[in-house]
């Protein structure tokens, strides 16, 4: 989670994953997901994607961020939030350490000392935004929820003792009918009249670039402006079990003041084939906004067969 640095998931690029399970009004968490959430939750050895899509993943051994509410002693406690949509509220919750008290010393990375996630598990209503921390330990914000359904709350630190970044889970339900939303490939999305569209390719196991470009009306935008230390923020989900990355753009950290565009570069490695979702956050005159993208991300070997087309001996 360090910017001016080429970040790596599992030694090679970045990458994390994107559930597709519903679990409310109806709509039933399919049991793979479930198996890869418990797996997760209590196996720090293995992978939860191997519950969830049936092999290993492409780094074996390294449990994939946002899987688990507790990580090295470390507990993310339930999460207190609104319990239906449109109700007006506080979500709140606690880092607490082994001993069962709240953590309150935390390294600040990005100008923040926590960044919190939520998404709704078929990937809408993404948001990342940066509660308050209290006296007694708890970390909260104004909350509302805009529609029903499971989500996922990630917090994002890193402890004032620790060198590197943690990432707790916890899955909320909020009451209601739900409407889930499929996902199909998209490289292209339209924010108030910006335009993000990416190029570039995931392949399982192989590192490779990723690049955003911004315009406006046709015309680059250049006028992208430094938030939380970076020129745009990067967070990959991979359908079926929710583990999570927070990523940032390769370069140096800009300077305040500093403007940049149209261009967001990024390395990155997909950990097993499958779809991703994909969420950028970028900020011009003062305000966030959220471009979101799908990708499909082959086995290596996969794309290798499809240009390996010579006849063999003999025909």
């Amino acid at each position: 989670m360090r910017a001016g640095a080429r970040l790596a998931l599992y030694g090679a690029g970045v990458a994390a994953a994107f559930g597709a399970a519903f679990g409310l009004a109806g709509v039933v968490v399919p049991d793979s997901a479930v198996a890869a959430w418990e797996k997760g939750a209590s196996d720090a050895h293995g992978t939860a994607s191997d519950a969830a899509h049936g092999e290993g993943d492409a780094t074996a051994g390294h449990l994939p961020g946002g899987l688990s509410a507790e990580q090295g002693g470390l507990l993310l406690s339930p999460i207190e939030a609104p319990a239906a949509p449109g109700e007006d509220g506080v979500l709140s919750f606690r880092v607490l350490d082994p001993d069962g008290q709240p953590v309150t010393d935390y390294t600040t990375e990005h100008d923040k000392d926590l960044h919190l996630m939520v998404v709704r598990t078929d990937g809408q209503g993404f948001r990342h935004v940066h509660p308050a921390l209290d006296d007694t330990g708890t970390w909260s914000l104004p909350w509302a929820w805009e529609q029903a359904g499971a989500y996922r709350v990630y917090a994002d630190f890193t402890p004032a003792d620790a060198e590197d970044p943690v990432t707790l889970s916890r899955t909320v339900t909020v009451g209601g009918d739900v409407v889930p939303v499929e996902t199909s490939p998209q490289r292209t999305d339209e924010v108030d009249g910006y335009t993000a569209t990416l190029t570039g390719e995931l392949t399982a196991g192989t590192p490779g670039d990723l690049s955003i470009e911004i315009t406006r009306d046709g015309e680059p935008v250049t006028t992208l402006e430094p938030y939380l230390g970076a020129f745009g923020h990067l967070v990959a989900l991979r359908e079926g079990d929710l583990a999570f990355l927070h990523v940032h753009p390769e370069g140096q950290e800009p300077d305040a003041g500093q403007s940049g565009g149209p261009e967001i570069r990024f390395a990155a490695t997909a950990p097993t084939a499958g779809r991703y979702l994909l969420y950028l956050d970028f900020q011009i005159d003062g305000q966030v906004r959220t471009a979101e993208f799908v990708l499909d991300a082959p086995h290596a070997d996969a794309d290798s067969a499809e240009h390996d087309d010579s006849p063999s001996e003999g025909h």
